[in-house]
Parts: structure tokens; C-alpha cells; sequence
């Protein structure tokens, strides 16, 4: 089985930064793909940011200039880097992994959620 750990969020005032980290355990074979989304209160689950196993990246236009999104291969690791945070930040925040384990092919898996609350 592969399991995924999230940490860093947090509350913060606007402005200011957090960092999230996501890191993968397990039977994993390898990594593909890795990214962060974010579901708000009454809101639809949505995209903040991608990155391929090549170090491409991919973000939503709101996050564009304010968020990075990195990865540690040796550690299995995906971050994001949230700079200059508003208010309408304040969600859950939900890394997602693609790879393959080492026993039963491809796969998909969502972490838990991570707090992420922005005061004004």
C-alpha cells in the first residue's frame, strides 16, 4: 500500500507565506505526476498547481506568481511554497500522487487535507 502524509498548513495573516508538504510511503515503485488542489468552503475542489516527474509545472491563474510547487524524488516528497496569501486562499489543501506501486500497477491517491486559514 502507499500512503501520503500532509503538513504545514496553518493560520496565517494576509501576506504571509506557508509552505505544504506531501510525502508518499510505501510500496511505491515510482512517481509521476504530483499535484495540489484545494476545496473551500462551499466550493468545488479545483486545481492550484501540477508538476510532472520531469519538473514541469502547471497553475491555476490565480496562483500564478504567488505559489511554487517543487518535488524531492529521493524523499517522495511534493511541496508548495504560498507566498503573499489572501483570504480566499483559506481552504483544504489536497496533494494528490500518481506512480506506480511495486505490486499492482498504477495509481492514483489523495491525501488527507491540510488546513490552510488566511485572516485579513
Amino acid at each position: 500500500q502507499v500512503q501520503l502524509v500532509e503538513s504545514g498548513g496553518g493560520l496565517v495573516q494576509a501576506g504571509g507565506s506557508l509552505r505544504l508538504s506531501c510525502a508518499a510511503s510505501g510500496s511505491i515503485f515510482r512517481l509521476n505526476a504530483m499535484g495540489w488542489y484545494r476545496q473551500a468552503p462551499g466550493k468545488e475542489r479545483e486545481l492550484v498547481a501540477a508538476i510532472t516527474s520531469g519538473g514541469v509545472t502547471n497553475y491555476a491563474d490565480s496562483m500564478k506568481g504567488r505559489f511554487t510547487v517543487s518535488r524531492d524524488n529521493a524523499k517522495n516528497t511534493v511541496y508548495l511554497q504560498m507566498n503573499s496569501l489572501k483570504p480566499e486562499d483559506t481552504a483544504v489543501y489536497y496533494c494528490y500522487v500518481e506512480g506506480r506501486t511495486t505490486y499492482r500497477g498504477d495509481f492514483g491517491l489523495w491525501g488527507r487535507g491540510a488546513q490552510v486559514t488566511v485572516s485579513s
